[in-house]
């Protein structure tokens, strides 16, 4: 007969502890530091304060910014972060404080988080917010995994209309915004105006599309990658040059009267800002959306005296509810971005084609989470 206190029973109520006490666990996309990713296990994330939420990944996608991070460009990020600030997903958890999105909700996830009540976000400055900011993949874990934490998910979260496509609404998350606020709005673009955008990727593309909401009279695209350039002229470009084969500088002061109304520059660097420059007229404005590495020998000796507006800066998402509508309506359809997909986990794969994007010939990939 066995005893009521043998070994088997008492392994039973023991063994059930240890798991319920045990984290549970989920795929990250994880940054090991300089030049070194990696698709591992890492714990699920909790519920830290009652303003947080947690939400299961749908669809995320990979950025610009991220490729930097992986070269050991952006010294914040910590070897040991999920990378990716960029996603749509459904909620799965809520903080008490959270009243304006629920368990099961469908959402946008911004790529700055904002606690909306500090000084910079009455400002609608929420990218300089005091607890909050450009953080998801960054300085917290982010969202190329399979769930991610959104602090102040109130002001951080956007809920996603009925029978939305839901890969177009990643672009929501980041290039959009940025695109629209930091270089056509910052731009000042009006009707009429002849602008330039120095750089055809996805941002650049993305202050293209945006642009038209102001109907200038003559959109310039410069970049040196001839498919990037074609695509340009399906989304709206009436001119492109591609500065690797043409002195850009020359072609544009001869095909104008003294230049462009604003000149966007959309890729970071110096040689990209030196066209800005040399190419905007009097009276006009350089918005500078690109990420710079290094400095650039601003010629304001030259620029003083034409009454040159130059502008800069990182994304605030204060427009996103704006073009969330322009979305819903049709007028329109950032889904012509998307030109890869992966399932999410062959991020590393997606990660190597979106690197070598001119012979991909990639604007935007979608990571699908659904089959995890």
């Amino acid at each position: 007969m066995t005893s009521p206190t043998s070994s088997t029973e008492l392994q039973h109520p023991l063994q059930t502890i240890v798991e319920l006490n045990a984290p549970q666990m989920m795929h990250a996309l994880v940054y090991k530091g300089s030049g070194v990713i990696e698709w591992i296990e890492v714990p699920k994330p909790l519920l830290e304060k009652p303003t947080d939420a947690i939400v299961r990944i749908i669809k995320t996608t990979i950025c610009g910014t991220d490729l930097g991070i992986i070269k050991g460009k952006v010294p914040s990020v910590k070897a040991g972060t999920t990378l990716g600030h960029e996603g749509v997903g459904i909620i799965e958890e809520v903080g008490v404080a959270v009243k304006n999105v629920k368990k099961g909700d469908r959402v946008i996830i911004s790529c700055i988080t904002a606690d909306g009540t500090c000084e910079y976000c009455k400002k609608q400055l929420y990218s300089h917010c005091e607890d909050g900011g450009w953080i998801l993949g960054n300085l917290i874990n982010g969202t190329q995994a399979q769930y991610v934490r959104i602090p102040h998910a109130a002001n951080s979260l956007y809920a996603i209309p009925e029978n939305a496509d839901e890969e177009a609404l990643v672009m929501l998350s980041d290039i959009l915004p940025t695109g629209f606020e930091i270089g056509v709005l910052n731009g000042c673009v009006k009707p009429g105006d002849s602008i330039a955008i120095v750089g055809a990727g996805p941002i650049g593309i993305a202050a293209l599309l945006t642009a038209q909401f102001y109907s200038p009279a003559r959109i310039y695209m410069i970049d040196v990658d001839d498919n990037r350039l074609a695509m340009a002229r399906k989304f709206g470009a009436t001119n492109t040059i591609n500065s690797a084969t043409e002195d850009a500088v020359k072609k544009i002061m001869e095909q104008t009267k003294d230049g462009v109304d604003v000149c966007i520059e959309a890729v970071g660097l110096p040689a990209t800002f030196d066209i800005c420059q040399n190419i905007v007229r009097p009276g006009g404005h350089v918005a500078n959306v690109g990420v710079h590495g290094h400095s650039v020998q601003l010629e304001i000796q030259k620029l003083w005296i034409q009454n040159i507006t130059i502008t800069m800066g990182l994304v605030n998402t204060n427009t996103t509810p704006m073009l969330l509508k322009s979305v819903a309506s049709g007028k329109l359809d950032p889904a012509r971005l998307i030109t890869h997909h992966f399932e999410l986990h062959e991020i590393l794969k997606a990660y190597e084609v979106f690197g070598n994007a001119s012979k991909e010939k990639v604007l935007k990939v979608i990571l699908n989470a659904d089959t995890l």
